[in-house]
């Protein structure tokens, strides 16, 4: 049996919500050497300001969520709002990833031209502090449950969520199988953010470009490798922008279970 076939069913991970497409919680993931990743400490999604109100309390009183840390740019993220920023149960960081030397939105008007892996790797080596700004939140239990978002949930959120469950030794087959999952909501993710001015004009949401449109499992095996090969995987990119070992322990305390 694969390590992929023992990670919990997708549908007990999902999160139907009537304004938020493509949430999940990252539990049920198999961890190399034994264990899983704990249920209720982190959520990925993608935009959350058309969540509704019974959407609001299902995360904030019975999900448990105390934190969102918002990856969309600050001029994005102001423009569109979120549903989450003003509750006062909840925590907000706005963290913004960005690409080295070349911001973008999680869904661009070039796409037909790019080349998904290397707008990964530009992410990583962009957004090295909010990256890590991240990882000390999801490594303290005060600040759990967390959901972090983009506005699509698959390019920014991807990467995060990549570097986090690499870095506590989730296997690299269950890290992609969880970014194609994506893949299966892309007409309603789409959907909704062709409704939102941010979005309506870029081709890669109005059409559907292949690449920045789709959650393919290769690029994001292509990814991971390069981050392998170019800091060890997401524990060594980690502690070579200031996380220590103790950090790491500390993240792999709050997100696994044995």
């Amino acid at each position: 049996m694969s390590m992929l076939e023992t990670v919990v069913p997708e549908e007990q991970r999902w999160i139907d919500l009537d304004g938020a497409d493509n949430i999940r919680d990252m539990g049920g993931l198999p961890v190399t050497g034994g264990g899983r990743t704990r249920f209720r400490r982190l959520l990925r999604s993608g935009t959350l300001q058309d969540l509704s109100a019974d959407d609001v309390t299902r995360l904030v009183n019975i999900v448990g969520v105390r934190t969102v840390v918002d990856l969309r740019q600050s001029d994005e993220a102001e423009r569109e709002g979120s549903a989450l920023s003003d509750i006062p149960a909840v925590r907000y960081l706005s963290l913004p990833l960005s690409s080295a030397g070349n911001i973008r939105p999680d869904t661009v008007a070039d796409a037909a031209a790019m080349d998904i892996v290397a707008h990964y790797l530009a992410l990583v080596e962009g957004s090295a502090r909010n990256i890590v700004s991240a990882v000390r939140v999801f490594a303290g239990e005060v600040d759990l449950p967390a959901v972090f978002h983009c506005a699509a949930g698959k390019d920014r959120t991807g990467v995060l969520a990549a570097v986090v469950l690499d870095a506590i030794g989730v296997s690299s087959e269950a890290i992609i199988g969880d970014y194609a999952l994506t893949a299966q909501r892309m007409r309603q993710i789409s959907a909704r953010l062709v409704r939102l001015p941010t979005y309506r004009s870029m081709l890669a949401v109005s059409h559907g470009i292949k690449g920045a449109a789709t959650a393919d499992e290769t690029s994001m095996a292509e990814f991971l490798d390069e981050l392998h090969g170019r800091y060890g995987g997401g524990a060594g990119y980690l502690k070579a922008h200031g996380i220590d070992s103790g950090e790491l322990a500390a993240l792999r305390t709050a997100l696994v279970i044995s």
